[in-house]
Protein backbone atom coordinates (compact mmCIF):
# COMPACT_ATOMS: atom_id res chain seq x y z
CA UNK A 1 0.00 0.00 0.00
CA UNK A 2 1.40 3.37 -1.02
CA UNK A 3 1.08 5.69 1.98
CA UNK A 4 2.66 8.59 0.11
CA UNK A 5 -0.32 8.97 -2.21
CA UNK A 6 -1.69 12.49 -2.50
CA UNK A 7 -5.48 12.64 -2.54
CA UNK A 8 -7.04 14.99 -5.07
CA UNK A 9 -10.64 14.86 -3.90
CA UNK A 10 -11.62 13.46 -7.32
CA UNK A 11 -11.33 9.80 -6.30
CA UNK A 12 -14.28 7.52 -6.95
CA UNK A 13 -15.40 4.55 -4.87
CA UNK A 14 -17.89 1.97 -6.09
CA UNK A 15 -19.94 1.14 -3.01
CA UNK A 16 -22.85 -0.77 -4.52
CA UNK A 17 -23.42 -2.82 -7.64
CA UNK A 18 -26.18 -4.83 -9.23
CA UNK A 19 -26.61 -6.46 -12.61
CA UNK A 20 -28.31 -9.30 -14.41
CA UNK A 21 -26.55 -11.33 -17.07
CA UNK A 22 -27.38 -14.32 -19.25
CA UNK A 23 -26.98 -17.28 -16.90
CA UNK A 24 -26.59 -15.11 -13.79
CA UNK A 25 -29.24 -13.18 -11.86
CA UNK A 26 -26.71 -11.12 -9.93
CA UNK A 27 -23.04 -10.13 -9.67
CA UNK A 28 -22.13 -13.05 -7.38
CA UNK A 29 -23.57 -15.63 -9.80
CA UNK A 30 -21.81 -13.89 -12.69
CA UNK A 31 -18.49 -14.04 -10.83
CA UNK A 32 -18.98 -17.74 -10.11
CA UNK A 33 -19.69 -18.34 -13.81
CA UNK A 34 -16.43 -16.57 -14.70
CA UNK A 35 -14.44 -18.50 -12.08
CA UNK A 36 -15.83 -21.85 -13.24
CA UNK A 37 -15.77 -21.10 -16.99
CA UNK A 38 -19.53 -21.44 -17.38
CA UNK A 39 -20.80 -20.71 -20.89
CA UNK A 40 -23.81 -18.43 -20.44
CA UNK A 41 -24.80 -18.01 -24.07
CA UNK A 42 -27.65 -20.21 -25.33
CA UNK A 43 -27.17 -22.05 -28.63
CA UNK A 44 -30.14 -23.16 -30.75
CA UNK A 45 -30.79 -25.95 -33.21
CA UNK A 46 -32.34 -25.26 -36.61
CA UNK A 47 -35.54 -26.94 -35.42
CA UNK A 48 -35.83 -24.62 -32.39
CA UNK A 49 -35.25 -21.55 -34.54
CA UNK A 50 -37.78 -22.67 -37.18
CA UNK A 51 -40.37 -23.24 -34.41
CA UNK A 52 -39.75 -19.66 -33.23
CA UNK A 53 -40.37 -18.12 -36.64
CA UNK A 54 -36.88 -17.83 -38.11
CA UNK A 55 -37.09 -18.51 -41.84
CA UNK A 56 -35.08 -21.23 -43.56
CA UNK A 57 -33.47 -18.54 -45.72
CA UNK A 58 -32.05 -16.80 -42.67
CA UNK A 59 -30.91 -20.10 -41.14
CA UNK A 60 -28.98 -20.94 -44.31
CA UNK A 61 -27.15 -17.61 -44.26
CA UNK A 62 -23.55 -18.38 -43.23
CA UNK A 63 -23.42 -15.12 -41.25
CA UNK A 64 -26.46 -15.96 -39.09
CA UNK A 65 -25.38 -16.85 -35.57
CA UNK A 66 -27.62 -19.39 -33.86
CA UNK A 67 -26.91 -18.17 -30.35
CA UNK A 68 -28.12 -15.53 -27.95
CA UNK A 69 -27.75 -14.38 -24.38
CA UNK A 70 -31.00 -14.91 -22.47
CA UNK A 71 -31.86 -13.39 -19.11
CA UNK A 72 -33.76 -15.61 -16.68
CA UNK A 73 -37.34 -14.69 -15.82
CA UNK A 74 -37.50 -11.13 -17.21
CA UNK A 75 -41.28 -11.29 -16.88
CA UNK A 76 -41.09 -11.47 -13.06
CA UNK A 77 -41.46 -7.93 -11.81
CA UNK A 78 -42.84 -6.82 -8.44
CA UNK A 79 -44.95 -4.07 -10.01
CA UNK A 80 -46.86 -3.07 -6.84
CA UNK A 81 -43.55 -2.55 -5.00
CA UNK A 82 -42.54 0.00 -7.64
CA UNK A 83 -45.98 1.63 -7.76
CA UNK A 84 -47.31 0.23 -11.05
CA UNK A 85 -50.50 -1.54 -12.00
CA UNK A 86 -50.37 -4.99 -13.57
CA UNK A 87 -51.30 -3.52 -16.96
CA UNK A 88 -48.62 -0.84 -16.74
CA UNK A 89 -46.02 -3.54 -15.97
CA UNK A 90 -47.20 -5.58 -18.97
CA UNK A 91 -46.78 -2.58 -21.26
CA UNK A 92 -43.45 -1.45 -19.78
CA UNK A 93 -40.34 -2.23 -21.79
CA UNK A 94 -38.49 -5.20 -20.28
CA UNK A 95 -35.33 -3.07 -20.04
CA UNK A 96 -37.18 -0.66 -17.80
CA UNK A 97 -38.45 -3.41 -15.50
CA UNK A 98 -34.95 -4.87 -15.19
CA UNK A 99 -33.41 -1.44 -14.55
CA UNK A 100 -35.91 -0.74 -11.77
CA UNK A 101 -34.85 -3.98 -10.10
CA UNK A 102 -31.11 -3.42 -10.62
CA UNK A 103 -31.23 0.16 -9.34
CA UNK A 104 -33.05 -0.94 -6.21
CA UNK A 105 -30.59 -3.82 -5.73
CA UNK A 106 -27.57 -1.51 -6.20
CA UNK A 107 -28.93 0.87 -3.55
CA UNK A 108 -29.52 -2.10 -1.26
CA UNK A 109 -26.00 -3.39 -1.93
CA UNK A 110 -24.63 0.04 -0.98
CA UNK A 111 -26.79 0.06 2.19
CA UNK A 112 -28.61 3.20 1.06
CA UNK A 113 -32.27 3.77 1.86
CA UNK A 114 -33.33 6.65 -0.43
CA UNK A 115 -36.23 7.66 1.83
CA UNK A 116 -33.84 8.14 4.76
CA UNK A 117 -30.71 9.41 2.99
CA UNK A 118 -30.51 13.21 3.14
CA UNK A 119 -27.94 13.54 0.38
CA UNK A 120 -28.25 13.49 -3.37
CA UNK A 121 -28.41 10.17 -5.24
CA UNK A 122 -28.10 10.49 -9.01
CA UNK A 123 -29.03 8.09 -11.78
CA UNK A 124 -27.25 7.86 -15.14
CA UNK A 125 -28.79 5.37 -17.56
CA UNK A 126 -28.36 4.33 -21.16
CA UNK A 127 -30.55 1.89 -23.11
CA UNK A 128 -31.46 0.89 -26.65
CA UNK A 129 -34.78 1.38 -28.38
CA UNK A 130 -36.99 -1.70 -28.25
CA UNK A 131 -38.74 -1.17 -31.58
CA UNK A 132 -40.57 -4.51 -31.56
CA UNK A 133 -42.02 -3.77 -28.10
CA UNK A 134 -43.01 -0.25 -29.18
CA UNK A 135 -44.74 -1.57 -32.30
CA UNK A 136 -46.65 -4.18 -30.29
CA UNK A 137 -47.83 -1.51 -27.84
CA UNK A 138 -48.90 0.78 -30.69
CA UNK A 139 -50.94 -2.03 -32.26
CA UNK A 140 -52.71 -2.63 -28.94
CA UNK A 141 -53.50 1.07 -28.66
CA UNK A 142 -54.90 1.13 -32.18
CA UNK A 143 -57.14 -1.86 -31.40
CA UNK A 144 -58.89 0.22 -28.75
CA UNK A 145 -58.57 -2.57 -26.15
CA UNK A 146 -55.80 -1.00 -24.11
CA UNK A 147 -56.78 0.08 -20.59
CA UNK A 148 -53.76 2.38 -20.17
CA UNK A 149 -53.97 5.78 -21.81
CA UNK A 150 -51.98 6.25 -25.02
CA UNK A 151 -49.62 8.90 -23.66
CA UNK A 152 -48.72 6.83 -20.64
CA UNK A 153 -48.24 3.74 -22.81
CA UNK A 154 -45.75 5.57 -24.99
CA UNK A 155 -43.81 6.63 -21.89
CA UNK A 156 -43.73 3.08 -20.53
CA UNK A 157 -42.04 1.81 -23.70
CA UNK A 158 -39.81 4.83 -24.34
CA UNK A 159 -36.18 4.26 -23.34
CA UNK A 160 -35.73 7.99 -22.74
CA UNK A 161 -38.20 7.88 -19.83
CA UNK A 162 -36.64 5.00 -17.88
CA UNK A 163 -34.37 7.12 -15.69
CA UNK A 164 -37.10 9.58 -14.70
CA UNK A 165 -39.55 6.84 -13.68
CA UNK A 166 -36.89 5.06 -11.60
CA UNK A 167 -35.70 8.28 -9.95
CA UNK A 168 -39.27 9.17 -9.05
CA UNK A 169 -40.25 5.71 -7.80
CA UNK A 170 -37.07 5.25 -5.73
CA UNK A 171 -37.05 8.83 -4.39
CA UNK A 172 -33.66 9.66 -5.93
CA UNK A 173 -33.10 13.41 -5.66
CA UNK A 174 -29.85 13.79 -7.57
CA UNK A 175 -29.37 14.25 -11.31
CA UNK A 176 -31.39 11.84 -13.45
CA UNK A 177 -29.82 11.60 -16.88
CA UNK A 178 -30.52 9.36 -19.86
CA UNK A 179 -27.83 9.18 -22.50
CA UNK A 180 -27.10 7.25 -25.66
CA UNK A 181 -23.72 7.12 -27.36
CA UNK A 182 -24.11 3.95 -29.44
CA UNK A 183 -21.58 1.27 -28.42
CA UNK A 184 -20.00 3.42 -25.72
CA UNK A 185 -23.21 4.15 -23.80
CA UNK A 186 -22.37 2.24 -20.62
CA UNK A 187 -18.82 3.61 -20.43
CA UNK A 188 -20.06 7.13 -21.10
CA UNK A 189 -22.72 6.82 -18.39
CA UNK A 190 -20.06 5.79 -15.86
CA UNK A 191 -17.74 8.61 -16.99
CA UNK A 192 -20.44 11.29 -16.76
CA UNK A 193 -21.67 9.98 -13.39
Amino acid sequence: MNTNRKWTGMEIAVIGMAAKFPGANNIDEFWQNLVHGVESISFFSDEELLENGISAGILNNKNYIKARGILKNPEFFDYPFFGYSRRMAEIMDTQSRLMHECCYSALNDACYIPEEYIGSIGLFIGASSNLQWQAMTLLEQMSGNDTVLGFESTQLVDKDEINLRISYNLNLRGPSIFLKTACSTSLTAVHIA
